[in-house]
């Protein structure tokens, strides 16, 4: 009987530990979302997240800058038109505090979207939203892309949803940062 059984252990057992080292390395962090909707005139829910890199990256980190928070996705052909001209207003702004932070949309392959933002040329501070709660937080379903303009206070300005020209980001943005 032991002859019969102990092999069947062993098996169950390896599929076991294996199982167990690919689900502990499968890297998926979660994003973690304060209570609360934003709305427009309303204090933003703060959240906490990882960049492509690893780093955990908290909306707290931003405190007394404005923040553009920028809903995306790979897949997303108006993201793929949008985000160089957001790249621009990152580089344009970022001497007055503003802060774009992209937030990828339940996506899990770091990898992918880091390629897919080198190749738009792409260099902004990003965040994964795997499981879309911070998305959800924010009001943002499947109408990509979203922008979500954030004050000094975090006190939500204006929400954009859909592709916007490079002329109203930028307008947007020189009024959130108050050089207009």
């Amino acid at each position: 009987m032991w002859s019969l059984a102990l092999p069947i252990l062993v098996v169950v057992l390896a599929v076991a530990v294996a199982s167990l080292i690919v689900l502990s390395n499968s890297g998926t962090k979660t994003a973690s979302v304060d209570p609360g909707l934003a709305q427009v005139g309303k204090q933003a829910p703060g959240f906490t997240s990882w960049d492509l890199g690893g780093r955990k990256v908290s909306l707290d980190e931003f405190k007394g800058k404005p923040v553009l928070l920028t809903f995306w996705a790979t897949w997303c052909t108006a993201c793929q038109d949008e985000l160089p001209a957001l790249q621009q207003i990152d580089e344009r702004y970022r001497s007055s505090g503003l802060t774009v932070l992209a937030v990828d949309y339940r996506e899990t392959d770091t990898a992918r979207m880091s390629q897919f933002l080198a190749g738009l040329h792409v260099n902004m501070e990003s965040v994964v939203d795997p499981q879309g709660a911070i998305a959800s937080a924010f009001g943002v379903d499947l109408g990509l892309p979203v922008n979500v303009w954030l004050d000094r206070s975090h006190v939500v300005s204006r929400i954009m949803v859909g592709a916007q020209p490079a002329s109203t980001l930028d307008a947007a943005a020189a009024q959130l940062v108050g050089t207009t």
